[in-house]
């Protein structure tokens, strides 16, 4: 019986045939593979991976430290005051909403039998910790940590101390006027990050056993923290805005830093923002200069495409059509490029926390984090687009025959004009995107305008070089004359090699030019110019006897001393600070307490820039404030200035400005007082002292750091050279990280350098073909190609130096406000690594090439 079926079997291909014909030309000739695009799928890859790695790890930071915002804070809200504890009404005021712990912070010196060390002391009561865990080794309840025995009070310490001081656990200190018994091994606190930069190991004790040391005097450098654990729905936004608004409005004089859970530590939150803003401007420098990979892996996609295009084009299809078909290629190859730098990023912050989250000081809460993935896909795409459309769109008019010839004599015309609006629109989307993503826009026009000079002089640096070569006399011998025909020929590499090659020296030179004068300044100035000690809480009944004690241990020495009080900004020309638009390079002193004073002379290492140093006797309060911050605040002559101190607001007129010598390390301020400001206000004294050359020596301080610990229980002796190791090390460590950061820019730079030369195997094929026809040998070939490579390494090396130099010069002595000097040792050993590397790759790949026999080749000629 015959019949027929309901529905024709699907025809292979048939939903390919159902899509527009141009996308459906596009997948056909993807066929063929990807054999081209290894470098341009390399180059969107690694930028997209570095946006899209770098963000999603800044948000799930960012995260981290808003779910374990009250962990990190302590409690829901936290008051913290400077040099007093709160009055019976304050502290009745937090108990209304809830539950108070205390925990006070202070620096102080330990003095054991093997020597004396600073330690970063934290007294803490009975609710503590309100939030998180404490956790020691061995482990035990704060109870029994910090119960008092026979008058000896218990600690955990930081294994730090223990090494330092050569001291086991069950042993003793001395701290103050009172002996703690050392009971177990402090491994981790859960608001450790409220602590900000210590000089030194961490000792935790009871409140108790921080009275019985004595180091809690008037004026004495404590900081009191109130943390309120409230009464109610855990996790309550609006409970919390209640009683932070309420506590504030009953105590509006306390003169207290107040912060909640939602905002545990908005420093560190702007400084990861800041980090993450210059790590994406780092992914983003990878993406452009991988742009350039991407031009030229395009241009040698056409470059290998003349056939199917000529093809293509014979058959009528017009030029827009072909353009259409490739473009699209380039897309899609380009979407799968970002596919795997996505991919690459959204795991970032999960491996990450798989593997470091045990010992990051912040909290981690990885996730996926799709705007920061879709804002990378976007810089990928504009990417893709900006450096394609230009080569794809110059095949569109050429005719037939010229596509063949346009591989000896390349057409210089530019592109159709929409193809130039359509680089015009895809560059300024991408600008636009740096600008609207950015943390400081500043930093991203800086950004983006440093960017377009660098391609331009490098563009100009590649023409230059082009034309002085096309000028120079031909040398008589082979080898140079080739190798100089090579660098201003028709399609030559020059430009492609310079601007990949030059970038990439430019940032490695920039960053040895930076790492260079941090570590100069930290290392080789300082010793110089810096006192040897500061001293810290000295009671003003006994500064007359410290400073005898000084000259006495230590004769012949530089000794300064000045009053010191800690106070918080609370208006500035009748404008609360929390309304004022400062400067990002001022706004920090408007951020928690600062250190102040009271001087009738002028500090030492200050220069009145404005205004007039006051009398011996003033009759009104006045300031003297620093001339750099006063221009980032909007400051003028005559501003009053309210500055909280003890819980008073004390207002203040500025009569003057002055340039501060930061970078001396003597004792100076931000603000310094008329005498007459605080009289009678209970305060400590800071001083220096600054040790003859023949002096200096290690045993010498060491052993004035155990007699003063020894004499002087109660002040804080801070070895200058331990505190700038310290510094140091952070230091290290920041270099360490944009180091690491930027290997991804110039890693880029190698790609592409790798991809201008790939792009120009047909024309190098070409060239060794007939040259070996017409009896040239692999020796001289190889010759001239290492002196082309070399001629323009050197010269692309010479401008990277002076380029990056510059770039940190700008960086060193505007961003940095450091003195400049030009370290050579680093920048010209990353030039010639540049040069190795340079004629290294061209070698590799000109070796390739001739092995090939002639005779396959010249038949296709």
């Amino acid at each position: 019986m015959h019949g027929t079926v309901s529905g024709a079997a699907p025809k292979r291909g048939a939903g390919i045939s159902s899509l527009p014909l141009v996308l459906r030309l596009a997948l056909r000739e993807l066929r063929s593979g990807l054999r081209g695009f290894g470098i341009f799928l390399a180059c969107i890859a690694l930028g997209v991976a570095a946006i899209a790695g770098v963000s999603s790890v800044s948000r799930a930071l960012t995260e981290g430290l808003a779910r374990e915002g009250r962990t990190l804070l302590g409690g829901d809200l936290s008051f913290r005051l400077i040099h007093r504890e709160a009055t019976p009404a304050e502290i009745a005021t937090l108990e209304d909403w809830g539950d108070v712990s205390l925990v006070a912070t202070l620096r102080g010196m330990a003095n054991a039998d093997t020597g004396a060390a600073l330690v970063e002391i934290k007294a803490v009561d009975a609710a503590y910790p309100i939030a998180g865990d404490l956790v020691t080794e061995p482990p035990m309840p704060p109870a029994a940590i910090f119960a008092e025995a026979d008058g000896v009070y218990g600690a955990a310490v930081d294994p730090v101390l223990l090494g330092r001081l050569d001291l086991d656990i069950g042993d003793t200190i001395r701290i103050g006027t009172q002996e703690i018994a050392l009971r177990t091994v402090l491994r981790s606190e859960p608001d450790k990050i409220q602590a900000g930069f210590d000089f030194g190991p961490r000792l935790l004790v009871s409140r108790a056993a921080l009275d019985a040391t004595g180091l809690v005097q008037p004026g004495s450098l404590v900081r009191f923290t109130y943390r309120l654990d409230l009464a109610g729905p855990a996790n309550d936004d609006a409970l919390l805005a209640r009683a932070q608004e309420a506590i504030e409005a009953a105590q509006p004089q306390a003169g207290w830093r107040v912060r909640s859970r939602l905002n545990a530590d908005p420093g560190l939150e702007r400084n990861i923002e800041r980090f993450a803003q210059f790590l994406t401007l780092v992914g983003l420098t990878a993406l452009i200069v991988g742009g350039v990979g991407v031009a030229n892996a395009v241009r040698g996609f056409v470059d290998r495409k003349r056939e199917s295009i000529a093809t293509i084009k014979s058959l009528g299809a017009p030029g827009g059509r072909v353009v259409a078909i490739y473009l699209t290629q380039v897309m899609l190859i380009a979407g799968i490029g970002i596919a795997i730098g996505l991919a690459f990023g959204a795991a970032l912050p999960f491996a990450l926390a798989a593997a470091l989250g045990a010992i990051l000081p912040i909290p981690i809460a990885p996730t996926l984090a799709p705007v920061e993935l879709l804002l990378a896909a976007l810089y990928g795409l504009l990417t893709a687009l900006a450096f394609s459309l230009a080569p794809l769109g110059r095949a569109h008019d050429i005719q037939v025959s010229g596509l063949f010839r346009d591989q000896i004599d390349p057409d210089r015309r530019w592109p159709r004009r929409r193809y130039v609006a359509g680089v015009a629109l895809a560059i300024a989307a991408l600008l636009a995107l740096s600008v609207f993503a950015a943390f400081d826009r500043r930093v991203a026009l800086i950004f983006i305008g440093a960017a377009a000079a660098a391609f331009v002089l490098l563009r100009v640096v590649a023409t230059g070089m082009m034309a002085l070569a096309r000028r120079l006399p031909r040398p008589r011998a082979a080898a140079p004359r080739l190798a100089l025909a090579n660098v201003h020929r028709p399609g030559a590499l020059t430009p492609s090699l310079v601007l990949s090659l030059g970038l990439g020296i430019t940032l490695l030179v920039t960053l040895a030019v930076i790492d260079g004068n941090m570590r100069r300044q930290l290392t080789e100035r300082l010793p110089d110019e810096a006192p040897s000690f500061f001293f810290v809480d000295i009671p003003s009944s006994e500064i007359d006897g410290f400073a005898g004690f000084l000259r006495a241990q230590a004769p012949g020495s530089e000794i300064q001393r000045v009053p010191m009080l800690r106070g918080r900004l609370v208006s500035l020309g009748g404008v609360p600070v929390e309304q004022i638009a400062a400067d990002p390079d001022a706004a920090w002193v408007l951020d928690g307490d600062r250190g102040i004073t009271y001087e009738a002379e002028m500090p030492e290492g200050s220069e009145i820039v404005a205004g007039e140093w006051w009398g011996e006797d003033p009759r009104e309060n006045l300031v003297s404030f620093d001339d750099e911050l006063a221009a980032g605040l909007g400051l003028s002559i005559g501003d009053e200035v309210v500055v909280n101190v003890l819980g008073r607001d004390i207002s203040a007129t500025i009569a003057n400005f002055r340039r501060v010598e930061w970078e001396s390390l003597g004792i100076n301020f931000v603000m310094v007082f008329s005498p007459n400001t605080f009289a009678g206000a209970p305060h400590a004294h800071i001083a220096t002292l600054t040790l003859p050359d023949d002096a200096a020596t290690e045993e010498a301080e060491i052993a004035l750091l155990r007699e003063a610990a020894r004499t002087y229980p109660m002040v804080t002796s801070v070895r200058v050279k331990d505190a700038l190791e310290a510094v140091n090390a952070v230091v290290e460590q920041l270099v360490l990280a944009i180091r690491g950061a930027s290997s991804i820019a110039v890693a880029a730079s190698v790609l592409v350098l790798a991809g201008a030369l790939a792009a120009g195997h047909r024309a190098r094929l070409y060239d060794a073909v007939v040259l070996k026809t017409l009896g040239a040998t692999r020796a001289k070939l190889v010759g001239a190609y290492a002196l082309e490579y070399g001629l323009l390494g050197l010269a692309t090396a010479v401008f990277g130096l002076v380029a990056g130099a510059l770039a940190g010069w700008v960086i060193v002595t505007q961003i940095m406000n450091l003195e400049f000097a030009m370290v050579w040792a680093g920048p010209i050993a990353a030039a010639a690594i540049a040069i190795v590397v340079t004629v290294t790759f061209g070698l590799l790949g000109t070796w390739r090439i001739l092995s090939q026999k002639p005779a396959p080749y010249l038949r296709t000629l």
